[in-house]
């Protein structure tokens, strides 16, 4: 075999969000990669709008949050949904979200949910992974084709501006190369689910002040439902003078050259307005999950291996989610530390929660069916009684996809081959709630140390046990343990009794993704069996 161009420990296909997270995610671990993409990177017409209070964590993580806030929707601009006939029309229903947007805490995390474009998020994410020196972007290089010998894979790539073909040889490649993938596609990856839930239309174009021309005032999303239902979903992109007109579509492909761009907006407004039309394209509303999201050295992540109707916004956040699951353990394998079965408990790990997520945006987007609503723009007794109790009944059915923390934060692992349970039943879970828990595979809970610095701030460069309350049990045998198999390992001591309540045990130990792995009042008769299965010792 021809001696590879370039050799690197990990190699990522697909510059979008999800790949240029996981650069970022890797540059701050230290980890040397290689991420390659075939186009510019340039963004032309918007895709994901909403940054969860998760994924915002993430970006606190990489010193990313002020410049996110800063790109998106201005801390003054509600997060308000409402359903309308239009813009300057009848008001069918309001739902408020006071926790997103804006730089103020809130009691579940130190960020706040924000609304911030691919158009801009994207390039804050490759000038911060080009800023880590073990991270290298590469545009215009295009992966052809690949061979995974078991000690690494070799990637066949084209240099689109030379048309160099090069070989570069990788520890393991990570593909996030979009519903699209070429990687899914040469493994034959199975996607398991509907692969039509309908063909809208967006439609991207430039209003300056757009509130100006109806008195609904400032609307961060309103859901258009005429006599037929609901048709459309007008969006503020930037909260100034970018919006996204989505038609709900139909079951058939329809050439978007075909739409009457101005009167569709005229229509979603409640009249003419002086419009830019930036772009107008089809897409396919999907629900699909992958079969596997590890193949030997090949790992799969964002939408490569699960694909979303955007209703509740979990697509990207659901790809962030795996980039959190993937660092730490590309760095355990690379470093020594992890166990032969870390990596694939990436697959255990994410894969239910890709398909909850799924489903509840599936779910979501079927909630959306208003029923009969011919009378709706009547100004008659019967068109009011047909507002009024649609209204309760969209604010009942549909908060939950506005308003989803528990999708956001309350996934846990478990079962997971790298938690240990310790016996207590499995919390209650619900997309629209959240509540903090240590259980083990959770998310470990948001709490201040000190003004500024919350407990999650502890959490990422290695194991870290929390010593909680008073007296809690000396951890000298964690240690141990813990340095014999060469894993990064942390003692925390927190004394506060309510940050002590809130972790619900005396000895709690998280993670580097900051998801509990174990927890108890006493020390483990065992240490060292607790380290082995975290760090992957033992099979699913």
């Amino acid at each position: 075999m021809t001696s590879p161009d370039l050799r690197v420990p990990v190699l990522i296909i697909g510059g979008g969000p999800v790949g240029l997270g996981l650069a970022c995610e890797l540059g701050w671990r230290g980890v040397e990669c290689l991420l390659i993409e075939q186009s510019d990177g340039a963004i032309t017409h918007p895709r994901a709008n909403a940054e969860n209070a998760r994924t915002m964590e993430a970006c606190r993580r990489w010193g990313v949050t002020d410049a996110v806030r800063a790109a998106a929707t201005p801390s003054d601009f509600p997060h308000t949904v409402i359903y309308a006939t239009s813009m300057r029309g009848k008001e069918i229903a309001r739902i408020e979200r006071p926790t997103h947007g804006g730089s103020q805490p809130t009691s579940t995390s130190p960020e706040r949910p924000q609304r911030c474009n691919q158009l801009w998020f994207d390039p804050i994410l490759a000038a911060r992974a080009a800023q880590f020196p073990s991270v290298k972007l590469q545009y215009h290089w295009r992966l052809d084709g690949f061979v995974d010998t078991g000690a690494e894979v070799i990637a066949d790539v084209t240099d689109l501006g030379s048309g160099r073909p090069l070989k570069i040889a990788a520890r393991y490649m990570v593909a996030c190369c979009g519903g699209r993938s070429p990687v899914r596609k040469a493994l034959g990856v199975p996607l398991e689910g509907e692969k039509s839930l309908g063909f809208p239309i967006n439609i991207f174009f430039r209003t300056p002040e757009l509130w100006r021309y109806h008195d609904m005032g400032k609307i961060a999303m309103t859901f258009l439902i005429g006599p037929e239902g609901l048709w459309g979903n007008l969006t503020a992109l930037d909260g100034r003078e970018q919006w996204r007109l989505t038609l709900q579509g139909t079951s058939e492909y329809r050439d978007p050259a075909t739409v009457d761009v101005k009167a569709e907006i005229a229509r979603a407004i409640g009249c003419e307005v002086p419009f830019e039309l930036i772009s107008c394209l089809s897409w396919v509303r999907r629900d699909m999950v992958a079969k596997r999201f590890v193949y030997g050295n090949v790992l799969l992540a964002g939408d490569c291996v699960h694909q979303h109707s955007p209703a509740g916004g979990f697509g990207l956040n659901t790809g962030f989610g795996d980039v959190l699951d993937i660092g730490w353990k590309l760095e355990a394998a690379l470093k020594g530390w992890a166990g032969p079965h870390l990596l694939q408990s990436y697959d255990d790990e994410r894969r239910p929660v890709a398909i909850r997520n799924v489903g509840e945006a599936t779910a979501n987007f079927r909630r959306q069916s208003v029923g009969d609503t011919r009378a709706v723009l009547d100004e008659t007794d019967e068109g009011a009684r047909l507002r009024a109790d649609l209204g309760e009944r969209l604010i009942a059915e549909t908060k939950r996809q506005f308003l989803s923390e528990g999708i956001a934060l309350g996934y846990i692992y478990a079962p997971s081959p790298i938690v240990c349970p310790d016996g207590s039943p499995k919390p209650a879970s619900a997309a629209h709630i959240y509540k903090p828990t240590t259980f083990p595979g959770s998310r470990a809970p948001h709490a201040w140390l000190e003004p500024g610095r919350s407990t999650l701030d502890v959490f990422g460069r290695g194991f870290v046990l929390m010593r909680l309350g008073a007296a809690p049990p000396d951890a000298r045998a964690f240690e141990t343990a813990a340095a014999r198999c060469g894993v990064p390992f942390e003692v925390v001591d927190v004394t506060q009794p309510e940050i002590a309540e809130l972790y619900e045990r005396q000895l709690v130990l998280v993670r580097p993704d900051g998801h509990v792995a174990w927890r108890g009042n006493d020390m483990p008769g065992d240490t060292r069996a607790v380290i082995d299965r975290v760090r992957g010792c033992e099979a699913a």
